[in-house]
């Protein structure tokens, strides 16, 4: 790929541009870390009852002498539970109240943790937990979206050190996401095929950009990958809502997500990185066209001009080379 190459991902309808006349080896693409700023009193996601907000749900740890996972209302919340989700007319615009909730997961009682340190065991009680409150969430009739995400480290937009999760539900469903639900709608209506089991497909045949797998989940750099060392990690069954994973699958995430965060821990040296689990928007959960996924995206480069200006991504690495660096790790 000496001249550089135009990549489209086939599912999303994107193109990203590969310019390996920029290109790095991934660990040169880390950033220095930023460091949070002075706190002079206790974290507030330690185990400090004066400081806890209310418990919205909890899980004990394997003992049962405490907690493993707690859920909280997010202190400085996008949108709040009350209201309603009725459309306004403004003359010309049209607003909504901010009807929605904002939930944080503590992910453990230990400040120092991250998934990616955490045993196997840990990692389950993080996934029970977020799929406790998916479906809590998604049983509110006026929320259409709950969005799972995990910002790791203040240059990837985390305000806490202590290892957390946010769980976004909103009343409405994001134009972003709902062009990817329109780009498999099309690829279905043209292949009769689901986009994402069809990519599934050739990347088990192809091999070459699979670093992790099990009996459940693949876990793969994309052909198109947006940013160097990005990870997909998606289920062999074809599922469109992560509300429906069995005890199984719960168990086989938690491994893979684990393995693929270890990874990116021992070869970039704990990078910044944000992660979010995209599943259906309600009303699309039992379509034949949709498939949830996990979307790893690490912080190693930033977006610049031409990339906000064109709506395009520019990636210095190449998926292929990523892949094998990542496979290339002793866990």
């Amino acid at each position: 790929m000496s001249s550089g190459q135009i990549r489209l991902n086939t599912a999303t309808g994107e193109w990203v541009i590969y310019a390996p006349a920029r290109r790095k080896r991934p660990q040169e693409l880390c950033q220095p870390p930023q460091p949070f700023p002075c706190i002079t009193n206790a974290c507030p996601f330690c185990d400090d009852p004066t400081r806890i907000e209310p418990i919205i749900f909890e899980l004990p740890n394997a003992d049962k002498t405490g907690w493993q996972t707690r859920v909280i209302p997010n202190k400085f919340p996008v949108l709040m539970p009350c209201g309603n989700s009725d459309r306004i007319s403004e003359g010309f615009y049209i607003s909504m109240q901010g009807y929605g909730k904002h939930e944080v997961i503590i992910e453990h009682p230990s400040h120092d943790q991250t998934p990616a340190t955490m045993s196997i065991e840990e990692v389950k009680a993080l996934i029970e937990t977020y799929h406790q409150r998916y479906l809590d969430l998604m049983a509110d009739p006026k929320i259409m979206l709950a969005i799972i995400f995990r910002n790791h480290k203040k240059e990837a937009g985390a305000s806490q050190p202590h290892p957390h999760s946010q769980i976004i539900a909103t009343s409405f469903v994001p134009r972003h996401r709902r062009w990817h639900e329109e780009e498999a709608q099309r690829y279905f209506d043209r292949w009769h095929r689901c986009v994402y089991c069809d990519m599934l497909r050739d990347e088990l045949k192809e091999e070459k950009r699979i670093i992790e797998e099990n009996d459940s989940f693949v876990a793969f750099v994309p052909y198109a990958a947006q940013v160097p060392c990005e990870v997909w990690i998606m289920p062999k069954q074809h599922k469109a809502d992560f509300g429906s994973i069995t005890e199984a699958e719960k168990g086989d995430f938690a491994s893979i997500l684990q393995r693929v965060l270890a990874r990116l821990y021992k070869k970039l040296d704990n990078p910044a990185y944000n992660y979010v689990i995209n599943s259906a928007s309600r009303y699309k959960a039992e379509e034949p066209q949709l498939h949830w996924y996990c979307q790893i995206l690490p912080r190693l480069t930033t977006p610049a001009g031409f990339e906000l200006g064109a709506g395009i991504s520019i990636n210095p690495s190449i998926p292929e080379v990523d892949a094998d660096f990542l496979r290339d790790c002793t866990l």
